[in-house]
């Protein structure tokens, strides 16, 4: 039976041992405060699967697994061995942090190391040789450098060399393109059994194109899996470099009818963008598939620290361009996350006679349409530069976090005044928006995500879009924010369109601080013990799966 990393660690309780047993410490450890070691509230990640048929649920025994060997190929790629790292850590609580994130670095505060002697993070993580400079980076020439699925390593001569995954990582991949194999042979579904079957290929070529495209394809699938080298944020030296990942999914079927409609109108909404047409020029792929998803498994780079509600892929432009995206948004996690922290936030920070505007279903629909945002927009510079993800490099990710969030709302606005999006209050967005700013910020400036909402709240203050009361709570100023909205939705699409480096970097190292008040601010919601995260229990176990 495999033994599956999450049920090796003791239970998450552990985290919360007295600060008596906390500082029972080998001397090159650090004593975590209370506060440090509460930043997660634990949730178990389940669902219905009474409804699926025998083979399914066989199926999804072969996909725990597979998805599993994700979080192996993360840690080399974030830290390094994870048996060696965790076996070099005495103190069980911080073993157990240091698990969560996949590393001695704390990835919600700024990665400050919390092991004694380690140094800072690596800003490439494991993808680049340590000693590598950025000068050495950009002099060499090699077609594969920047490719997502490359590793950068130095030969016997000490001169760079490019790796592809699937040979760094040449025994994880095949053990889990053998499992996809498997589990595409129990597949009821034959779209899904063949995205499947592709998937297990790619991980032994680094070619996921077709994978991609039939991902797109699929419709009637009940469960669903997303799995490789995803998303570039761990690669913070020129965010050229896709982490491995892994989602385990089951679909909500009631809930994706309620989304479905919404596809259509996205062609129309693409022209309506607040920008020159020259930003809005492009015509990505718009065979959009809405759906609301249960996830039963988190692996790898998506599980570290902070984790995903809702997902937009594939991130490749090629396949965005020609077919569009999937827009998942995982209910389940969502909803952990409104219930443990928005919520607890609000009643802090939000003014009283503002807190009624606060629901989950504003709290989804602003989660749904910013994925569905991820693929709208401009994906290619508009003078020559190439694609927007390369020009900005490793600011990149935060900008396009920021896009967004607030072509979100944006696009959450404009169906409302068509009179096509009705399920929601549009205050209950946008105070649900402006809640959802102090949730995120407190992911710190390491992450693509805490940076954006540094960058919107410092924007919509110079804006006034919201008031700070003498009680220190906020009001939102529906008007006003709506205008600053578009505002922002403009800068941030120009940004993009014009693959403009320095730009990005400027506004970043301006505006991408949390300043005193705020700071103030955050201080009273961590005062008070809200979680900034959750911590899944999750596996087969939990689902009843034997």
């Amino acid at each position: 039976m495999m033994k599956y990393s999450f049920l090796l660690l003791l239970s998450f309780s552990l985290i919360f041992t007295s600060c008596e047993n906390i500082q029972k410490e080998t001397k090159n450890e650090k004593v975590k405060t209370p506060y440090q070691m509460k930043k997660y509230a634990d949730f178990k990640l389940t669902a219905d699967i009474s409804h699926l048929s025998d083979n399914q649920k066989e199926m999804l025994k072969k996909l725990f697994e597979a998805a599993d060997i994700m979080n192996e190929i993360f840690w080399l790629e974030n830290a390094g061995n994870k048996d060696e790292y965790l076996a070099s850590i005495q103190n069980t609580d911080l073993r157990h942090y240091a698990d969560i994130n996949y590393g001695p670095w704390d990835e919600l505060n700024n990665l400050a190391p919390f092991i004694e002697g380690v140094g800072p993070k690596p800003e490439g993580a494991e993808f680049y040789p340590k000693d590598m400079t950025k000068k050495e980076f950009e002099a060499w020439v090699n077609p594969d450098k920047t490719s997502l699925y490359t590793k950068v390593e130095r030969d016997e001569n000490g001169k760079l060399k490019t790796v592809w995954y699937h040979e760094a990582y040449k025994q994880y991949v095949e053990k889990a393109s053998v499992l996809l194999l498997e589990a595409a042979k129990l597949a009821d579904d034959k779209d899904f059994a063949n995205y499947l079957t592709l998937r297990a290929h790619a991980l032994l070529t680094d070619d996921y194109f077709e994978s991609d495209m039939a991902w797109l394809s699929m419709k009637n699938n009940l469960v669903d899996v997303v799995i490789g080298p995803i998303e570039n944020y761990t690669d913070g030296l020129f965010g050229y470099k896709a982490a491995h990942e892994a989602y385990v999914l089951v679909k909500d079927v009631a809930w994706s009818e309620k989304l479905s409609k919404y596809a259509s109108f996205l062609p129309q909404l693409q022209t309506q963008l607040p920008v020159d047409q020259a930003y809005k020029s492009e015509t990505p792929g718009l065979d959009v598939d809405l759906n609301a998803y249960d996830v039963v498994f988190y692996a790898g780079d998506c599980n570290m620290a902070g984790k995903t509600i809702a997902i937009n892929l594939p991130n490749d432009e090629r396949v965005q361009l020609q077919k569009g995206t999937r827009k998942l948004q995982l209910k389940n996690a969502m909803r952990a996350k409104f219930d443990k922290i928005l919520v607890p936030i609000a009643d802090i920070l939000i003014a009283p006679d503002q807190r009624q505007y606060i629901t989950f279903d504003a709290f989804f629909s602003n989660t749904m349409f910013h994925e569905v945002a991820h693929g709208m927009g401009i994906k290619n510079t508009i003078n020559g530069k190439g694609p927007a993800r390369k020009a900005l490099k490793e600011k990149y990710s935060s900008i396009e976090e920021g896009k967004a969030d607030i072509l979100g709302l944006f696009l959450i606005t404009k169906l409302n005044e068509m009179g096509e999006f009705t399920e929601t209050n549009m205050m209950d967005n946008y105070v649900t928006f402006m809640a959802g700013i102090f949730r995120s910020v407190r992911f710190g400036a390491s992450s693509a995500h805490g940076m954006a909402n540094m960058l919107r709240f410092n924007y919509f203050l110079e804006k006034g879009a919201f008031v700070r009361n003498d009680d220190g709570t906020y009001t939102t100023d529906m008007g006003k924010m709506k205008e600053a909205s578009a505002q922002l939705t403009e800068k941030i699409l120009k940004l993009q369109g014009d693959g403009d480096y320095e730009a990005a970097k400027a506004w970043i190292e301006k505006d991408g601080v949390i300043k005193p008040q705020l700071q103030a601010d955050l201080d009273r919601v961590n005062d008070a013990g809200i979680p900034v995260d959750i911590y899944f229990i999750q596996g087969p176990e939990v689902l009843g799966l034997k």
